[in-house]
């Protein structure tokens, strides 16, 4: 599998709205379109033809400057905001979810990471998503349900899963996950990479580090089983952060996918992992 490398960003400092503290306005676009569109157009065979389902890494999505922008901007787990926190239990009763908290209200995000959101979720994003997955007409989620800024504290995971496939608002068929990673020098003790599994669930074919800027896109299906199940090892005051935009389509042709609302959570066997990438 290919993977990507780029360049820019930018900053322009004004008075914040939020806590009193310092804002960092973009006053240009944070994602490189015409850069996307070429990985689009050079890196669909690839997507399309990767296992365990079809997906793509792309190193560096966002520029060092703006990955710091946004860090800085990323709010911390215990400001008082309506984070959202799951508790969740596999088929067996093992725990698949902890320690996890979201936030997909944009209005409690500081103006770099709503800007980023927004860019995301652009005509420009989507047509190079298009291109890329070849899915098309792919639209995206407004009330980010299930998505926007994530973050996992010490301990937590994310059992292994294959995500809900039908919007039970908007009534629109899941198709694409965009991950973007904004993890500062993470090591690999500190766990919290993203496994890839097979359709049944019978062994890890690729193990992703969580590293600043690295962003990976998946097509959604009942059987597209991701996650990372080992707790995180970061430090205390450390967390894994991420994006997560997920986008529809209206209706659904080519592979039969059961409608769910729910998460799959699944019962791991015992297996030996991959080498990391």
């Amino acid at each position: 599998m290919k993977k990507w490398f780029s360049r820019r960003g930018t900053k322009n400092s004004s008075p914040g709205a939020d806590a009193g503290r310092g804002e960092d306005y973009p006053d240009r676009f944070l994602l490189d379109y015409s850069r996307l569109r070429q990985i689009a157009r050079d890196g669909r065979e690839s997507y399309l033809g990767a296992e365990p389902f079809p997906h793509i890494i792309i190193e560096d999505l966002i520029s060092s400057e703006t990955l710091d922008q946004v860090l800085r901007r990323f709010p911390n787990a215990e400001d008082q905001l309506n984070w959202r926190r799951i508790l969740a239990k596999n088929p067996a009763g093992e725990t698949a979810q902890f320690n996890k908290q979201g936030l997909p209200n944009v209005s409690e995000m500081a103006p770099v990471i709503r800007q980023l959101v927004w860019e995301l979720n652009s005509g420009s994003f989507i047509r190079s998503l298009e291109m890329l997955t070849g899915i098309k007409n792919l639209l995206p989620d407004p009330a980010l349900r299930g998505g926007g800024i994530h973050q996992i504290l010490p301990g937590g995971i994310l059992g292994v899963h294959a995500d809900f496939t039908r919007h039970v608002d908007y009534d629109m068929d899941r198709r694409i996950n965009v991950l973007l990673y904004l993890n500062r020098d993470w090591k690999d003790e500190y766990e919290g990479h993203l496994e890839l599994w097979d359709q049944s669930v019978s062994r890890c074919v690729k193990r992703i580090r969580p590293t600043g800027g690295r962003c990976v896109i998946f097509n959604t299906d009942d059987d597209s089983f991701h996650g990372h199940p080992k707790p995180l090892a970061c430090p205390e005051g450390m967390t894994r952060k991420s994006i997560a935009l997920y986008y529809y389509t209206i209706g659904r042709s080519g592979k039969t996918v059961a409608p769910t609302g729910a998460t799959d959570w699944q019962v791991l066997p015992e297996i030996t992992l991959p080498e990391l990438q």
